[in-house]
């Protein structure tokens, strides 16, 4: 199965999958108490995230202990407030970033995968880097650096680009000796985005990894892993050697579009391990109607290895203090040598 038609499934599942989730929480009958929300919670989690067995293997995850660790925190006199903080301190024991409880007066996250760690990227410097004369192709911003190497920013694939964006930057760029695709800072968006961008450097059908979906209410209940496979665009292609740029803000679309590029001999990563957010998110709702997403199910590279805490770049570089009151960027400046020296 191709990736693109893997992503179609997925999608389609993702607009389906709710409503099973509905019926099953209806045909329980949790109350709209602190309670029955709990428990709502708690059981859509167990019977369809998808990461429990990994995570356990991880960090020792038990979803039944953390069902006793905040259960005795719940209480029918409580708060919304309340209770909105013992559900979002419970869902931050999954350690991911794809899984958020939201009503109309908060967004609980986390955010982890990126807090704690370097920044690895300044919009101060970029503005040195871009000037003033850069172009804008609707989701990316690029120009020709002076040493004749192509720089390409996409802050999000939630900002679409079209095959005629792709066409129209690429053919400006074709007689450079080597580009920069900047996605720091890129959590994500849709992956239709990625795959159209990365399809630009596959020359051949290139297996970029695989994907499972849930079969059952078990932690373990799994379809066998099917093949992600990347094919050519039949629009303009780049044959020359690229570098990707990251840091821990590349998430979910973004982690996916660096797990495709790193399947290319022509490509190097360079900057720090992406975040990860390796599950692809569905969403339900609790009787009180609050909704709630979640990773249902989850990717792995071409080895057969989840990405969901990360991927490792072949070049680990950070920013470095003298380089930035230089103004500098050390990890663009890094992957300008390594494009030169090719």
């Amino acid at each position: 199965m191709s990736l693109i038609r893997n992503t179609i499934v997925t999608l389609t599942i993702m607009m389906i999958f709710p409503v099973c989730i509905t019926s099953c929480i209806e045909e329980e009958e949790f109350d709209n108490s602190p309670h029955g929300n709990f428990d709502a919670l708690w059981k859509i989690i167990d019977e369809h995230y998808c990461f429990f067995e990994y995570k356990h293997q991880a960090y020792g995850l038990d979803w039944n202990e953390v069902y006793n660790k905040y259960k005795v925190r719940v209480s029918n006199d409580m708060t919304s407030d309340q209770l909105f903080e013992v559900m979002a301190d419970m869902l931050a024991e999954l350690r991911d970033g794809h899984v958020n409880l939201s009503r109309s007066a908060d967004f609980a996250r986390y955010w982890k995968w990126h807090e704690n760690y370097p920044a690895n990227f300044s919009d101060t410097l970029q503005r040195i880097y871009l000037g003033t004369d850069y172009k804008i192709a609707a989701g990316m911003k690029y120009k020709i650096l002076d040493d004749n190497i192509g720089y390409i920013y996409y802050g999000s694939f939630a900002s679409g680009v079209g095959e005629g964006n792709i066409d129209e930057v690429l053919n400006r760029l074709m007689l450079c000796r080597g580009i920069i695709i900047d996605i720091r800072n890129n959590s994500g968006g849709l992956l239709t985005y990625a795959e159209r961008l990365a399809a630009r450097f596959a020359q051949e059908s290139t297996l970029v990894g695989y994907i499972s979906h849930k079969t059952g209410k078990g932690h373990d209940c799994f379809s066998k892993p099917e093949e992600q496979r990347l094919y050519p665009s039949s629009n303009i292609r780049w044959h020359k050697n690229a570098c990707v740029l990251t840091n821990r803000h590349v998430y979910s679309a973004a982690n996916e579009f660096v797990k495709y590029m790193k399947c290319f001999a022509n490509v190097r990563i360079v900057g720090d391990n992406t975040g990860g957010g390796a599950g692809l998110p569905f969403n339900s709702s609790l009787p009180n109607g609050w909704a709630v997403r979640f990773s249902a199910c989850p990717m792995y590279d071409n080895k057969g290895n989840s990405t969901e805490f990360g991927i490792a770049p072949h070049h680990k570089v950070d920013i470095t203090d003298s380089d930035f009151r230089k103004g500098k960027d050390t990890i663009i400046e890094y992957a300008r040598k390594l494009l030169k020296e090719k």
